[in-house]
């Protein structure tokens, strides 16, 4: 990745939010004192939830929370991407579609309809979708929410001028690393880890409980080949729908694999 980066002067960084809880913003204020140092060594010329001074771009770096949602959600992750030289999408929703990419795909106007008393107002996509549908995303960091040792390192790379290093393989590495009882071979649980980005530090498994999978997928996942195994196992097959679309919902891979479960049986 040619990161294009002045060397001459401070990062010029950009925090923005659209359709989500927050909650990966709040990891990055979790950096506390990390992140007053970055604030000395970085200008923070945009972000909401941390300061009411709002600086217009040009920005170096600029750090997206969230789905897009909304047409006007389009329209402004466009010139987030059109005022940034680096645009790095942050959490599940951001890189995604996050957990409102369970709607994708079904009744949107009947949704509306039981949720709001006047539909007319509400101005809404059929489906929730990650950036990377709408702009050139340069880099994505996974989680929900991402963890703050994720979003440190990739700061702190980018103030290095170097390209940031996330880990690609599946959370059963980690799992190894910590010398954790598998949860699916020992334990039987019905756990995601094998198709799961790594990242976490396997923090669930780590309490006998089975991956969620909210990391996202790895790269190259093989989702089936999972669901097959989960199958074998006795999970009914709405069991498996329901763990490969609960996080991740707007992922294509899971939603395939996901879709010839429906209705009870897997389609050949």
């Amino acid at each position: 990745m040619a990161l294009g980066l002045a060397a001459s002067r401070r990062l010029r960084v950009s925090v923005h939010k659209f359709t989500s809880c927050d909650g990966c913003q709040l990891s990055l204020l979790d950096c506390e004192e990390e992140l007053l140092t970055l604030a000395e060594v970085t200008e923070i010329a945009y972000f909401a939830e941390a300061s009411s001074s709002l600086l217009p771009g040009p920005y170096d770096v600029a750090l997206v929370e969230g789905s897009i949602s909304t047409p006007e959600e389009v329209r402004r992750s466009q010139d987030v991407r059109a005022a940034a030289a680096l645009f790095v999408s942050v959490g599940a929703c951001a890189t995604v579609g996050g957990i409102q990419a369970l709607r994708n795909g079904r009744d949107i106007e009947a949704m509306k309809r039981i949720t709001y008393p006047r539909t007319a107002l509400v101005r809404t996509l059929p489906a929730s979708t990650p950036h990377s549908v709408h702009v050139k995303v340069d880099l994505e960091i996974p989680g929900c929410p991402p963890s703050k040792d994720q979003i440190l390192e990739v700061v702190t790379r980018l103030l290095l001028r170097q390209r940031p290093r996330l880990p690609s393989h599946s959370l059963c590495l980690e799992c190894k690393r910590r010398g954790n009882v598998c949860v699916l071979v020992s334990g039987g649980q019905p756990c995601l880890g094998p198709i799961t980005h790594a990242g976490c530090g396997a923090l669930c498994p780590s309490y006998g409980r089975a991956c969620y999978g909210c990391f996202g997928p790895m790269d190259d996942p093989q989702p089936g080949r999972l669901a097959g195994e989960l199958e074998k196992r006795g999970l009914p097959p709405e069991e498996i729908v329901r763990r490969l679309q609960e996080i991740t919902a707007g992922d294509e891979s899971l939603t395939e694999v996901a879709e010839r479960y429906k209705g009870g049986r897997q389609d050949p």
